[in-house]
C-alpha cells in the first residue's frame, strides 16, 4: 500500500474515532442546552428562570454552605442586582434516556443577590440531576460547592423542617 493511501486511512480513521468520542446523546445535548438557557435568563432577566425545577420540587446544597434545602416546584425566587455567570465545561451523562440526566460544570463569574452582598470571584463546581417531564428537562436536585480560590454565593436559605 502506497504512502498516500496508508496516511489517507489514518485521517479517515482519526475522523470517524473523534465523531464517535464527542458524539452526544439527544438527552445530553438538551439538558446540555437548558442549562446554558437557564444562565442566560438569569443574566438577561436578573431573576432565576421560572418553572426549572420538577413538579416535585428538589433538594440542594448551596455554595454559601449550611443545611439541605428543599426547593418547592415554582422553584427558588432569586433576584439580583447584578448576574455575569456562565457555565463552563458543561458534562452530561444520560442516566436512563430521554428520563434522567445528571450535568457536572463549574459556574463562573460574578453576581449580587438582591439584599446580599456582591461576589467579585464567584467559582463553584455544580452537579445537576434532571428529569423530563412534558418536553422540558426540570432540575430534581442540585449541588455547588466552591473552588479553591473562588467563592460562593452570599445567600442563605432557610432551615426546612
Amino acid at each position: 500500500m502506497s504512502r498516500t493511501v496508508v496516511a489517507a486511512l489514518a485521517v479517515a480513521g482519526l475522523v470517524v474515532c473523534t465523531d464517535v468520542i464527542f458524539a452526544q446523546s439527544q438527552t445530553e445535548q438538551e439538558v446540555r442546552q437548558t442549562i446554558i438557557e437557564g444562565y442566560d435568563y438569569n443574566a438577561t432577566h436578573l431573576q432565576g428562570q421560572p418553572y426549572s425545577y420538577s413538579q416535585h420540587g428538589a433538594l440542594e446544597f448551596w455554595s454559601s454552605g449550611g443545611l439541605l434545602q428543599e426547593i418547592s416546584p415554582t422553584g427558588r425566587p432569586d433576584e439580583f442586582d447584578s448576574f455575569n455567570v456562565r457555565p463552563k465545561h458543561i458534562t452530561v451523562t444520560a442516566l436512563i434516556e430521554g428520563q434522567v440526566a445528571m450535568a457536572h460544570f463549574y459556574a463562573e463569574g460574578s453576581m449580587q443577590p438582591k439584599g446580599s452582598a456582591a461576589v467579585s470571584n464567584y467559582l463553584v463546581r455544580v452537579t445537576q440531576v434532571y428529569v423530563k417531564e412534558g418536553d422540558a428537562w426540570k432540575i430534581r436536585s442540585a449541588h455547588w460547592s466552591q473552588v479553591l480560590g473562588g467563592a460562593g454565593t452570599s445567600q442563605s436559605g432557610q432551615i426546612t423542617p
